[in-house]
């Protein structure tokens, strides 16, 4: 998208000369290689195959841009001057590499098609605000060539990157997300949920105060949190196991058990205590089913099996709270 006002010492596109066209062009296209380059070596150890697809797709972008540069010559000179995409208002931007790869490799995918989409739709935008047919004539080639990435790129998913070996990568990647993510956020939100418990409500029935019970059930949840995450992220660097980045485990069980803990305490900020504990019991069980679902979604535990273990093992804490308090 081309946007109508420029951003501060940013210029318009329908500023820039031919000369500056083709030089944007030019530097555009060194970029993708680029991007493409890190992909594939962020890829390699894990993911060889799919690697092999950026690597060849970087090798035409380059390409490209050679080409771009030779015909810049021929008409322009020698010197290309350095116009890159964040000196123009609305150029499209590409999300940065190292943020992209922390999403999984179905997220680096996706990804690379919107950046080829979005190529072809500034191209093609850009040809239809043209009004020197020299330019417009260009422009609606390099929207022709990147409409030829994508065919290119299906091409070589399909000699590099064949369904079997597409099916193991993408089990690959499924296994690494429930080790990083899955599995700590699940430890947490079970041990957030259930720990919290019974002295959550067994506050609530000694004293029949919402405002003690809220306090009592943020400083429970927020510290049941804090330690969660501090455990998951010191215990286990993850080289050995596998199991990923320990930063990023230890946020996951942290936040999750966090959570866990707030769900049935935030109810408490309801000042009739009766009203308050009604729907915090509600809450507690909405909690424990959806447990249950992940351990059968993603951990493939019997469903009902994962109800017995969670959704009782949860009302015996809930019970022996209530129990306490009211004693």
């Amino acid at each position: 998208m081309i946007s109508l006002w420029p951003s501060p010492g940013r210029r318009r596109f329908s500023e820039l000369s031919e000369k500056e066209v083709l030089a944007l062009a030019i530097s555009s296209e060194d970029d993708d290689s680029r991007i493409y380059a890190d992909y594939a070596d962020h890829l390699r150890k894990d993911f060889p195959d799919t690697a092999r697809i950026f690597d060849a797709m970087s090798k035409q972008e380059a390409q490209h841009r050679d080409n771009l540069t030779a015909e810049f010559q021929r008409r322009f000179g020698a010197h290309v001057p350095l116009i890159r995409r964040e000196n123009i208002a609305g150029f499209y931007r590409r999300r940065p590499v190292w943020y992209v790869c922390n999403l999984g490799i179905e997220r680096i995918r996706r990804e690379i098609g919107l950046l080829e989409d979005e190529s072809a739709n500034f191209y093609l935008q850009a040809a239809k605000r043209a009004t020197d047919p020299g330019t417009r004539a260009l422009l609606e080639t390099l929207y022709g060539n990147e409409l030829q990435h994508e065919e290119i790129a299906g091409e070589l998913a399909q000699r590099f990157l064949p369904s079997e070996k597409k099916s193991v990568e993408d089990n690959k990647a499924r296994r690494q997300f429930i080790l990083t993510w899955v599995q700590p956020g699940l430890a947490g939100l079970m041990d957030g949920s259930v720990s919290t418990l019974a002295p959550i409500f067994a506050t609530a029935f000694a004293t029949q105060s919402s405002h003690t019970t809220l306090l009592v059930g943020l400083a429970a949840a927020v510290g049941a949190g804090i330690s969660m995450g501090f455990t998951e992220a010191v215990h286990d660097d993850g080289v050995i196991s596998g199991r990923g980045s320990p930063i990023k485990r230890g946020i996951a069980s942290g936040t999750m058990t966090a959570l866990g803990g707030l769900g049935h305490a935030l109810p408490y900020l309801i000042p009739d205590f009766w009203t308050a504990t009604v729907i915090a019991i509600s809450v507690v069980f909405v909690e424990l089913w959806a447990i249950a679902f992940i351990q059968n979604r993603f951990m493939e535990t019997p469903f009902w099996r994962s109800v017995l273990q969670v959704v009782l093992g949860g009302a015996l804490v809930l019970a022996a709270g209530i129990f306490i308090g009211a004693g």
